[in-house]
């Protein structure tokens, strides 16, 4: 069942931000690409100290790493070999 409030916390924000989206869209556009940047590194720096802190999931790091990088790596042979499809199909039309 989803939790209420996880759900509340994440579609708030979403429709606060589509709604000053709205009211500023004559407005003269900003490039956000640095504050996006800026906010992904915080994530993955907040992600990395929640990592480093929890002994228990560091201690299962190494079996847990070699599982998602043989993932990361199917993932990318895979991604590959169907864009080459998709590209050869796209030529024959």
């Amino acid at each position: 069942m989803v939790d209420f409030t996880s759900l509340v916390n994440v579609i708030v924000p979403l429709v606060a931000g589509v709604l000053l989206g709205f009211a500023f869209r004559n407005r003269k556009r900003v490039d956000l690409g640095k504050v996006v940047f800026g906010a992904i590194v915080v994530l993955i720096f907040s992600m990395g100290f929640g990592i480093g802190a929890n002994g228990e999931l560091l201690a299962a790091m190494p079996r847990v790493g070699f599982s998602a990088t043989v993932i990361v790596w199917l993932v990318l042979f895979f991604s590959v070999v169907f864009v080459l499809i998709a590209r050869r199909i796209v030529r024959m039309k």
